[in-house]
């Protein structure tokens, strides 16, 4: 018998002049003759929370009917291709957010499950969040225990947000102790460094922006050297990995060249390195988050797409009023519809990112079969402010762990942090409970 399978550490790392990056999952990691559910291949799924501000026009969103044969409304009918890959589930809330304060404490509650300390000073207290036990399990042998990211910036609120609560409680999704909130990144080129390791300080990082190459030019010769022994679908699943990184650093430096260009522009909450457009921000972090599953330097993410409070306009959609005024809709039907417009507008920028994971095969599947995504608000009626019946969709497969393709309703405020918690347990984290769960989403 033949053996022609060559064995690579799932932590083999390209290195160069202060770079390092790891490699996606390759054929070679697999050692000869190995069964795939013994070996590298039987992964450790990846997970993501994605949220988004100001809830969702429920009529447009939830659909008539539960089982595998609903129809999609509106705002998730950009997901109906991913319907055998996911589940939408209904009637869930958030005790824990109920109460008059309710921007401040959506962003904090929504994966904790608690109700943080009324105080507008610096004694914050707040529940742990979901992302938080996840990188102290699945977290710990990878780079980054966990990737906090965000389009707008949080830092210069300070004081009150909301009635008693501080802008603190608002400007983050991730508590790593009850009185320590992870800053949540907004700086796409700030992400990438902290994913691939470009300096350390101010210095550094201009002295790197002045270079004329890519930053993997250090690293492709050992790349060569290697790749020649790697089979051919892993050689085309490598030139694909780099390829990617380096159209991100592309786009980075078109992003800066822009803001170069424009410098005249007052434009609030935008340092360089961030895009102009709202889009081109999106895809940038959903592209950095990508890289980071791909490679595993982190197996946890939060991105939060926009804030609570967020006067953000959609033009892209014909909304030229703030996202927040908007949403204060007050059952007008014309304002109602514009709602619904953001509303799907989000979806399909998520979709994009959903697209590039199923694009992306690993093991026995792809990036998004071995991920478990949740997209959603801590928000339902935006007019309202109440916190159920929430918008949830569990999207990926939780590598084969996940039953997908239905709609389940549950009764009306039954624990959110159910299904938060069966996320944990579905990517081997054995929490026993989170905030105020009562149990597990059994269906999936």
């Amino acid at each position: 018998m033949f053996i022609s399978k060559k064995h690579l550490s799932r932590r083999q790392l390209l290195r160069g002049t202060g770079v390092a990056l790891s490699l996606p999952l390759l054929d070679a990691m697999l050692p000869a003759l190995t069964a795939q559910a013994q070996t590298a291949a039987n992964v450790t799924p990846r997970l993501g929370f994605i949220y988004v501000p100001h809830g969702a026009i429920m009529k447009d969103y939830t659909p008539d009917t539960t089982g595998t044969d609903f129809e999609f409304k509106t705002i998730l009918k950009p997901l109906e291709s991913y319907r055998d890959r996911l589940n939408i589930i209904s009637g869930l809330g958030h005790q824990a957010a109920d109460t008059t304060a309710v921007h401040s404490l959506s962003p904090c509650t929504w994966l904790s499950g608690i109700r943080p300390k009324a105080t507008l000073g610096s004694d914050a207290f707040a529940g742990i969040t979901a992302d938080q036990f996840a990188a102290q399990v699945i977290g710990q042998d990878t780079a980054l225990p966990s990737l906090e990211l965000a389009t707008e910036d949080h830092s210069g609120l300070i004081g009150a947000c909301d009635r008693d609560y501080g802008c603190i409680y608002m400007n983050t999704l991730s508590w790593r102790s009850p009185t320590t909130p992870n800053p949540m990144e907004i700086n796409p080129r700030k992400v990438f460094e902290r994913l691939f390791g470009q300096g350390g300080t101010p210095e550094q990082r201009l002295a790197r922006q002045q270079e004329d190459r890519s930053i993997l030019d250090a690293v492709v010769q050992q790349t060569q050297r290697f790749n020649n022994t790697l089979g051919q679908g892993d050689q085309q699943k490598v030139s694909d990995y780099l390829d990617n990184i380096r159209e991100i650093e592309r786009r980075l430096q078109q992003a800066e060249s822009q803001i170069a260009r424009n410098a005249d522009l007052v434009i609030p909450d935008a340092p360089a390195g961030i895009p102009f457009e709202y889009e081109e921000h999106l895809r940038m972090m959903f592209d950095l988050m990508t890289l980071a599953f791909q490679s595993e330097i982190t197996r946890v993410s939060t991105f939060m797409m926009a804030r609570e409070l967020s006067n953000r306009t959609y033009p892209q959609v014909q909304v030229f009023e703030g996202h927040h005024a908007t949403s204060h809709h007050q059952n007008d039907p014309e304002k109602m519809a514009k709602n619904t417009r953001i509303q799907t507008f989000h979806v399909t920028m998520f979709k994009e990112f959903v697209d590039k994971l199923a694009a992306i095969p690993e093991g026995d599947g792809t990036l998004l079969d071995n991920s478990i995504l949740l997209y959603g608000s801590n928000m339902s009626n935006s007019n309202a402010h109440d916190h159920y019946p929430l918008p949830a969709v569990l999207l990926g497969g939780g590598a084969g762990r996940i039953k997908t393709g239905q709609h389940i309703r549950y009764e009306q405020r039954t624990p959110m942090t159910n299904l938060v918690l069966t996320m944990l347990h579905k990517a081997g984290v054995e929490q026993e409970s989170i905030g105020d769960s009562t149990g597990i989403v059994t269906e999936v």
